[in-house]
């Protein structure tokens, strides 16, 4: 979370995690990030080119410390209370760009995906959405220590499915992403407000902390 005498307005992190110009889950992080505008939010709008780094190394990290993409990104999720990630499937599974970049930040001490708020949507021409690669994305998030929301938006067919003014064009599913963008921030804000989630564990146990992690509790 900011430090800096925070709360006011919520502040979130989106961005479409592919690099592909004309990206649907570009045209859907924008609309996630108008969702969240609307609301009085402050939204932080992203492109994965802003963070362009190198296939992860060792001895590249050892040498030269973290590449500047990484650091970007650490900066921008330590900025905001939560992060919104719309990402395409690859095969059933996670962009190798972005599990890059999630390696990348990981290793930066301390964390900073432990204890974040993250909701997970998904664009796909595929006539079953995106949904594997979002199952697959939650392993290294929850792993690390995301608070990763239960509900996530995969939208299918995605080439046909816009509107010229950005929304989607099925009624139906424009309704259960503005309930799922809408749940997620009243938890993140009644999180950051209220600290009603005192959960401790997590799994990552790279990061050191003198606090105890083995509670897992929410009051």
């Amino acid at each position: 979370m900011p430090t800096d005498n925070h709360p006011g307005p919520l502040r979130v992190l989106v961005f479409g995690a592919s690099l592909r110009a004309g990206s649907a889950n570009a045209r859907l992080a924008s609309l996630v990030a108008r969702q969240i505008s609307d609301t009085g939010a402050t939204v932080d709008l992203a492109a994965m080119h802003e963070f362009d780094m190198p296939l992860y190394d060792g001895d590249v990290e050892a040498a030269h410390g973290l590449p500047s993409g990484a650091l970007a990104l650490r900066d921008r999720l330590e900025r905001n209370d939560a992060f919104v990630i719309s990402s395409p499937e690859y095969n059933a599974s996670v962009p190798g760009v972005l599990k890059n970049a999630v390696d990348w930040v990981s290793r930066v001490q301390p964390q900073p995906f432990k204890t974040k708020h993250a909701m997970l949507v998904s664009a796909s021409p595929s006539l079953v959405g995106g949904n594997r690669g979002l199952w697959a994305l939650r392993v290294p998030l929850e792993h690390l220590g995301t608070r990763v929301y239960p509900d996530m938006f995969s939208l299918a067919n995605c080439y046909q499915a816009f509107a010229e003014d950005g929304t989607l064009k099925d009624s139906g599913l424009q309704q259960r992403l503005t309930e799922t963008v809408s749940g997620f921030l009243s938890l993140v804000e009644a999180d950051m407000r209220y600290v009603c989630l005192e959960r401790r564990w997590y799994e990552f146990l790279g990061d050191r902390t003198d606090a105890p992690i083995t509670q897992r509790a929410e009051q």
